[in-house]
């Protein structure tokens, strides 16, 4: 059946290019025959035939249009090209085209009183949408690769690149992206970039105001001094919760040396609100379990075995008194050869909710993303006092298996069920490349790069207007 509406797609084609050129009118005959709307398929059902068009794939369901209107009614069906965009367009389609295509800053409208939108219409355009160079620019880990890939190219260590003051600000930008070029073997002319930039600067003091703006503008003047055509530079915690399918909620970025709790409304940062910081990331995790080996006379060569065997063995308990009695032995085998761990698999963990046990005065993980809750709900910022309840995890360390479900239940010990109640904590959606597929699906909207980046011209503009004022 499928075959036969191809070669129905092909002879539409055929007869639409020929059609002008008829030297003869058709007999009388054959132009008083009555034609049922979709000739010999009119008699099936509206569910089958669609389900065969479905088969057909979204080229030649173009085609049916020249057939008639009743084959153009029918393939216009926007359930029918938002079933091609989840199937050709992997990674949220419909969210990012009903949620995010209109650009930065997001509507606040409630989703029912937008526009209706045509997937076939968006569909179409992202057919045609340039690939970009995605850049996930952490503290620890740099994430970068082309829009249209399955995940990142390529990877390196960064360490704090942009937090290191030896060197100044342009300089190290600048070594950064040549960095990133190079490895990509591409031109910076080529293609719009989209960048994630680190949370810092937490206060919302106006010198870090001015810090954040400083930051912010450096990537701009970097990359347009190396000729990139359009540049749109978010923060992570707005890029995983764009992964993660939300515009709103409360990002928690496990990140190289310090964890930050970050409330977002819309896209946008409510640093008025509070932006929370925790004293422990990847790099305290990986030094606790360090210390531990060494005290059980496990020995290794390389720190990197260690932060191999946190990433292979080790977990979040439930209930950590509880865990305590189990049997957790496990192995992996490493370069360095054979490892077992036993309790140190989920005390690694632990430290995120008992900072003492590693020795740092902080509060836990679960007690800052509580004091945010409170703040959110205290700031009334929204019709819908619902949208902090959403927490969304990014990093590497929150890839530790049972970090989410802890963080749940230690909410809703925390805090009152009037503000627990439908508390949802989900883990990175996408590992620890959770920001770069943030930045991928800005990158595949059918309005890319328009709304979302700024131009060279359009940044010259601005910073000339700033200047006046």
């Amino acid at each position: 059946m499928a075959t036969l509406l191809r070669k129905l797609c092909e002879s539409a084609t055929m007869k639409r290019s020929g059609s002008h050129s008829h030297p003869h009118p058709l007999p009388s005959s054959e132009q008083a025959r009555p034609s049922s709307p979709l000739g010999a398929f009119d008699p099936l059902p509206a569910d089958i035939l669609m389900q065969i068009v479905r088969l057909l794939g979204p080229k030649h369901a173009a085609r049916l249009c020249l057939v008639s209107k009743s084959w153009r009614s029918l393939v216009s069906d926007n359930a029918l090209w938002a079933h091609f965009l989840q199937t050709h367009h992997p990674h949220s389609p419909l969210f990012a085209e009903t949620a995010l295509s209109s650009g930065y800053p997001l509507p606040t409208l409630p989703a029912q009183n937008s526009p209706r939108v045509s997937f076939q219409h968006a569909y179409a355009l992202r057919e045609r949408v340039p690939p970009s160079v995605v850049i996930d620019g952490g503290s620890g880990y740099c994430k970068f690769g082309w829009s249209k890939g399955a995940s990142p190219s390529g990877r390196f260590a960064t360490f704090l690149e942009f937090g290191n003051v030896e060197t100044p600000m342009y300089t190290r930008l600048r070594h950064f992206f040549s960095t990133i070029y190079n490895r990509m073997q591409v031109k910076p002319s080529s293609q719009p970039v989209v960048v994630s930039i680190p949370i810092c600067h937490y206060d919302d003091t106006e010198s870090a105001k001015a810090s954040r703006q400083q930051l912010k503008e450096a990537i701009y003047v970097v990359l347009f001094d190396m000729n990139v055509p359009a540049v749109c530079a978010l923060n992570q915690g707005t890029l995983a919760l764009y992964a993660a399918n939300q515009t709103s909620g409360i990002a928690v970025n496990i990140g190289f040396q310090v964890t930050s709790i970050v409330p977002i409304l819309n896209g946008k940062v409510m640093r008025k609100v509070g932006v929370e910081v925790v004293g422990l990331g990847a790099l305290k995790l990986t030094g606790f379990l360090r210390e531990q080996m060494q005290q059980n006379n496990i020995s290794f060569e390389s720190l990197y075995t260690v932060r191999t065997l946190k990433e292979k063995l080790c977990y979040v308990a439930v209930d950590y008194e509880a865990e305590l009695l189990k049997d957790t032995q496990a192995s992996f085998e490493a370069v360095e050869g054979l490892f077992t761990l036993s309790k140190e698999r989920f005390q690694t963990g632990e430290i995120l909710f008992q900072p003492r046990l590693a020795g740092v005065r902080a509060m836990g993980l679960h007690q800052a993303i509580a004091l945010c809750v409170d703040h959110c709900y205290s700031a009334e910022l929204a019709g819908n006092n619902d949208w902090y309840k959403t927490v969304v995890l990014s990093g590497g360390t929150a890839c530790l298996p049972g970090l989410a479900e802890r963080l749940e239940k230690e909410l809703h010990s925390l805090l009152p069920p009037y503000m627990s109640n439908g508390i949802r904590v989900i883990p990175p959606p996408f590992g620890v490349d959770t920001a770069w597929f943030g930045g991928k699906i800005i990158s595949s909207l059918s309005t890319f790069p328009g709304p979302w980046c700024t131009t060279k011209k359009q940044f010259r503009q601005k910073s000339k207007l700033n200047r006046i004022w």
